[in-house]
């Protein structure tokens, strides 16, 4: 990796975290000069910070860090794996699971530390000499050219290339200024993440329980430790971010029914508020969106991640592509086919996501009775649970079970 910048690149990204770091991977042995701008300081990038975020990798995902030869710089002794996860309506006798079926797949997927992955990222592209990161960067425009763009530094520089690739967060000013209109979802809720242990072992099961008023999620981590989150109203996250340790113990051992034990907070409590956005377009001339500029979803799927590095590897693979047979990595051709490979599946998850969320959050009596006809219709009916766990898992290898070769069969 260099960090002496030139004029002139073959593509420039916007935005060093993990979509674009991602992005900067897919183009290691390729002979394309990859600048990597950002705005944070270079240690904040070479030595990422624990943030509380638990990264719940699919085995498509798992598969393409492979393929990038980042999994393997990954702690492995970090990686839990995600062998059952059970969907609770608040205090209700409700209930939707999802298990492994060990036949097929050994977990339903990965749960991974957020800065692990940035760290093993960084480290992939850092000795790569087609790679330049350029920290401490402002970028304040871009202008579209015919057969280029320009990037305009905040500084005044300016530097060529043939493709610009933004992945500078869901609240992407680029993206803005480029003129891609964007659909924000603002929840009006705050997600607070910490790390707690517990007196019981979680048999690395996931849970997420819609409570009235408030949603609970504990990821299970190595050993007796799991990843608490609490999604509360904006106005009430003070006081849970406030709340002494021994009080916040008591919180969280009851708001689990004490089916853990006894809990004790052991990392610091972060929190992030909910916002959901998603481009209206993925591609303006010469400009390309990944990552959360493209996308940013409601965690409460755990698919943002997941959904910015299977965007990246399709524009990879297709600038790859157009580089062997000598075509315009730029094109609008390209970018066009890039955003019909990826668009549809994040419409459908970002919209599905925010459609569920409104379901379990929604406190009007008859919802709460829809949505418990709903939990116990999909976790009665193997062919729903079947298909969940498919698209949520993104595995390749299930064998296909008898109930859906009927499926196939029936006239609708």
């Amino acid at each position: 990796m260099k960090y002496i910048m030139q004029t002139s690149y073959d593509i420039v990204v916007i935005g060093a975290g993990p979509a674009g770091l991602s992005f900067a991977s897919s183009m290691i042995d390729t002979q394309l000069n990859v600048l990597l701008l950002e705005k944070s300081d270079l240690e904040e990038i070479s030595k990422p910070k624990v943030d509380g975020r638990e990264i719940a990798l699919t085995h498509l995902s798992l598969k393409i860090l492979k393929k990038l030869g980042v999994w393997n710089l990954v702690d492995q002794a970090e990686v839990s794996p995600l062998r059952e996860a059970k969907v609770f309506d608040g205090d209700s006798d409700s209930l939707l699971n999802f298990k492994s079926d060990k036949t097929t797949i050994e977990a339903l997927g990965y749960l991974v530390p957020n800065y692990q992955i940035r760290q093993a990222l960084y480290n992939r592209v850092k000795d790569a000499s087609n790679i330049t990161i350029q920290a401490n960067t402002l970028v304040e425009d871009v202008n579209q050219l015919e057969h280029g763009a320009e990037v305009v530094l905040l500084d005044g520089k300016r530097i060529e290339t043939k493709l610009v690739v933004a992945a500078d967060s869901r609240f992407s000013n680029i993206r803005r200024k480029v003129g891609i209109p964007t659909l924000m979802k603002d929840f009006s809720k705050v997600m607070i993440i910490t790390k707690m242990k517990h007196e019981k072992p979680h048999d690395n099961i996931a849970l997420e329980c819609f409570d009235y008023g408030k949603t609970l999620a504990l990821l299970p981590m190595i050993g007796n430790t799991s990843s608490v989150v609490l999604t509360v109203k904006t106005n009430e996250s003070q006081a849970l971010l406030d709340m002494d340790e021994v009080t916040f113990n008591q919180f969280a051992t009851e708001a689990f029914k004490e089916g853990l034990g006894k809990m004790t907070q052991v990392g610091e409590r972060h929190f992030y508020p909910l916002v959901a956005t998603h481009a209206q377009t993925f591609y303006a001339k010469r400009f390309a969106l990944i990552g959360d500029a493209a996308v940013g979803m409601h965690p409460v799927t755990a698919h943002g991640f997941n959904l910015g590095l299977r965007g990246q590897d399709i524009l990879a693979s297709l600038i790859r592509d157009a580089q062997t047979y000598g075509q315009d990595i730029g094109s609008d051709s390209l970018l066009k086919m890039y955003e019909k490979k990826h668009i549809n599946l994040t419409r459908l998850m970002f919209f599905g996501t925010n459609g569920i969320v409104a379901l379990f959050t929604n406190e009007a009596p008859v919802v709460k009775q829809v949505r418990k006809m709903v939990l116990k219709f999909a976790e009665n009916f193997p062919p729903i649970k079947y298909l969940i766990s498919n698209h949520l898992t993104e595995a390749k290898n299930f064998k296909l079970p008898p109930f859906e070769k009927i499926l196939k069969k029936l006239p609708f």
